[in-house]
Formats: C-alpha cells, sequence, structure tokens
C-alpha cells in the first residue's frame, strides 16, 4: 500500500473553466466537486466580492478545501453533499446563482491513496466509495446478479466482451470473494487475455466505480435543477472524463439551446417555444499539450459550457 499524500488539486482547465463563469462582485457559484480546492480558488481570486458554495461527498475533500482555502473562509461555504442536492440548500432556492461548475470524475488524491481502492494498483482493496457509507466494489461484484454486472460493464464500461466478463466474476466469486484490486484484474485478463492493456482495466474498473457511486443518475438529476437554479445570464460548466457523461451534458445543452424541441412529425409547435439558452462550446475543449504534461490525468478532460437566457 502507498503512503497517504497530502490531499491536493491541480484544477482541470482551470483559467477556462473560470473564464467562462466569469465571476463577478455580489455573485454566488457553486463548486460541485470541490476537491482540493482549486477551481474555487481561482472563482475568488478573481473577484473581491463574489461567494462560493463548495459541495462535495467526500469529506477528506471538504477538510482538505477547508484548510487550502482558509484565507477565504469569509466567502465559502462548504456543504457535504453530492452535488445533485445542492439546489434544495435555502440560499440557493431563495436568491438563485449566478454560475456553478462541476468537475466530475475522481481526484488525483482519491486515486493515489491505495486504500480507498480507486486504483488496480496492486492488493488495493476494491472499494471506490466517494463516502464512508453505501456498498463498496467488492460488494457489487460479490452481490450482483449476472445480468446486472453484465449490464454495469457494458453499459459504462463499453466493454463488448461484458457477458463473458460478468461470467468469469460469477464463477470467480464462488470460488472466493472478490476483495482486492487484484482479484477483479485476474478476472479481466482472463476475459480480455493475458496483454490486456492499461486502458482496459481503468474502463472496468471505472464502470464499477461509477454504479457504485450512482455518478450519471446524479448527473442527470443535477444538469437541469442547476439549470433552473441560475439567474439571467448565469453560466453552467461542466467537465467530464467519460463518453456516457460528456453525452448526457452535451445532449442537455443542446436541448436547452433549441427553440423548439416537439416533435419533428407535430405540424404545430406545441412546446415552450423559446431557446432557455445559449451554448458557449460549439465542441468540448481540451487541456492543452503544455497542462497535459504537467498534470497526466488531464488528458481525457471535456469541457463544455452553457449561458442561461438574460
Amino acid at each position: 500500500m502507498t503512503a497517504a499524500p497530502a490531499f491536493h488539486h491541480l484544477p482541470v482547465l482551470g483559467p477556462r473553466s473560470v473564464d467562462l463563469l466569469d465571476p463577478r462582485d455580489g455573485g454566488l457559484y457553486v463548486d460541485g466537486t470541490v476537491g482540493g480546492g482549486g477551481h474555487t480558488r481561482l472563482i475568488l481570486e478573481r473577484c473581491d466580492d463574489c461567494r462560493v458554495l463548495a459541495v462535495d461527498r467526500d469529506p477528506e475533500a471538504l477538510e482538505a478545501a477547508a484548510r487550502n482555502l482558509e484565507a477565504f473562509a469569509p466567502r465559502v461555504r462548504f456543504l457535504s453533499m453530492r452535488f445533485d442536492g445542492v439546489t434544495d440548500d435555502p440560499e440557493v432556492r431563495d436568491r438563485g446563482i449566478e454560475g456553478a461548475l462541476l468537475d466530475l470524475g475522481v481526484s488525483s488524491h482519491q486515486i493515489d491513496v491505495d486504500a480507498r481502492g480507486f486504483t488496480f494498483r496492486e492488493g488495493a482493496p476494491l472499494d471506490m466509495r466517494m463516502t464512508p457509507e453505501g456498498e463498496t466494489a467488492a460488494d457489487f461484484l460479490n452481490d450482483r446478479s449476472l445480468d446486472e454486472l453484465q449490464d454495469v460493464f457494458r453499459r459504462y464500461g463499453e466493454e463488448r466482451r461484458a457477458r463473458a466478463l460478468a461470467r468469469e466474476v460469477v464463477r470467480r466469486r464462488e470460488e472466493r470473494p472478490f476483495a482486492t484490486s487484484d482479484d477483479l484484474v485476474a478476472a479481466v485478463m482472463r476475459v480480455l487475455g493475458p496483454r490486456t492493456e492499461h486502458q482496459d482495466k481503468a474502463r472496468i474498473f471505472q464502470a464499477v466505480r461509477i454504479a457504485i457511486n450512482g455518478e450519471l443518475e446524479a448527473l442527470e438529476r443535477a444538469l437541469p435543477a442547476l439549470r433552473d437554479a441560475l439567474t439571467a445570464g448565469g453560466v453552467l460548466v461542466v467537465i467530464a472524463y467519460h463518453s456516457l457523461e460528456d453525452r448526457i451534458v452535451k445532449h442537455a445543452f443542446r436541448e436547452w439551446s433549441r427553440a423548439c424541441i416537439c416533435p419533428p412529425e407535430l405540424p404545430v409547435c406545441a412546446c415552450r417555444g423559446v431557446a432557455l439558452g445559449t451554448v458557449l462550446t460549439r465542441k468540448p475543449e481540451r487541456p492543452s499539450a503544455d497542462e497535459v504534461e504537467s498534470n497526466p490525468r488531464a488528458r481525457s478532460a471535456l469541457l463544455r459550457a452553457w449561458r442561461k437566457a438574460a
């Protein structure tokens, strides 16, 4: 096991995210995945009198962010919750927000600390939970049905041999319960072959993580809730690291930016008849080569932004 490093947060596409949010004095902004506080710091440094609701479901992240943002304490309020719940906060309900940022996925700290179980390094526990409660990755692999396993490997891991992998998991757990990363890696290599590449293992581990944390469901709930909470001209920025996440964001932003969402066969418009806002990013923006070189985990980041109509 590796020793737990200090919680750090390199804000992926940080300056560009904040440029799009364009924080203004008097504004209230949501960092829905505060991590170590990197994006929140950039927002607060951009204006003298704006405030941020710093949200995270990971207690370690919130503790680290509070330390890292101590100098901005009067202008930050920390909320221990998943980002799809922030719009229930009384302040958000009463006054709205001028902008929101979601940096999806997991932080470098979560990956680097073996005990958190997000890695497939040798001997790491199969945990992968964002919070200390709930179903672990080991629970998922040991308890879910063959069909459920297949569905997760196919939908979230986009694995064409999902059925064979699910069968292999069921076969192995009958001999010995899954407990560590080695167990899942062995099942993957048995099905995909001994020369299975790093990214293939990562796909399967990521699929399990997405499933046990309900990540896509949370995103689907959060997007329209944050849209409705935005004040006129407010901006929503989302950084995704998985094709399924990015697809959800792309489709939502595209639909909100259309004046008519009626089925094409309907002769007369019967829907809202007006666009709710405008897409600010014609296509997903990616980190520069320099950023990827300094932070390799940024390489798969896809940024999209949308502005609510004034």
